[in-house]
């Protein structure tokens, strides 16, 4: 039997030659291209969208244990808090007066009445998230999502959507929040809303009783356009 070749320390030197100078000549650049391509990675916008029920809520709440570091956009609302919302968690609530001085004042990117409340997306937290260089998420209703994909034409839109219409009904009922009207015009709404999903960039699946699922599908889109080769300036009209 071959007995095994015993390895000398030369032959180890060699595995950690430095590379030739010649060699270093033809590829003139090449280090400063890739440590431009590694520097290139920029903060993005993500839009998650979504009929009411499908789980914007929950999606956000896990998203941002798994990237800390992003800016979380929580839209303003005129409507009442429900029992298990929090104040700036879930969303910003506003009294209607309030909600409509801050229109005057500009303070939203965008805003719009939605079952006879109004919601907005602030814009302060969007220009300072991308000022410290950090993806800015936000989460917004359908309508809305084409109001910022309007306003920031660069950013990526993710449509989130349940596995079937009686899973979202059945979600909706849940809630127990709200009458059976108001939840009989969200549903209706939502069979509209699915007709849009040609405009968004992504489309994630947020199946009943699978929400890590969803989030890896979220995460992976994330980490994919980050690296894009071209980078899109992000700018907010």
């Amino acid at each position: 039997m071959p007995q095994p070749t015993e390895l000398h320390q030369d032959d180890v030197s060699a595995h950690h030659t430095a590379i030739d100078p010649e060699l270093v000549a033809e590829c003139g650049q090449g280090d400063s291209h890739l440590q431009r391509l590694i520097g290139r990675q920029s903060a993005r916008v993500f839009i998650i969208s979504g009929p009411s029920g499908v789980g914007k809520d929950s999606v956000l709440e896990k998203l941002q244990h798994v990237l800390p570091d992003a800016t979380y956009v929580v839209t303003a609302t005129s409507r009442p808090m429900r029992a298990n919302e929090i104040d700036g968690v879930h969303y910003r609530f506003l009294d209607r007066a309030d909600f409509e001085r801050q229109i005057e004042a500009g303070d939203f990117a965008e805003h719009a009445l939605v079952y006879d409340n109004l919601y907005g997306v602030p814009k302060r937290p969007i220009v300072d998230g991308l000022a410290r260089g950090q993806h800015v998420i936000i989460k917004v209703d359908v309508k809305g999502a084409a109001t910022l994909r309007t306003l920031i034409p660069t950013a990526s839109s993710i449509f989130l959507l349940p596995e079937s219409m009686e899973s979202l009904w059945q979600r909706l009922h849940r809630r127990k929040s709200e009458p059976v009207d108001v939840i009989r015009k969200r549903f209706r709404t939502a069979c509209e809303e699915l007709e849009r999903v040609g405009e968004f960039d992504y489309v994630v699946f947020n199946e009943a009783d699978k929400l890590d699922k969803a989030l890896k599908h979220i995460v992976t889109i994330i980490e994919a356009e980050q690296r894009r080769v071209v980078q899109p300036e992000i700018t907010l009209d």
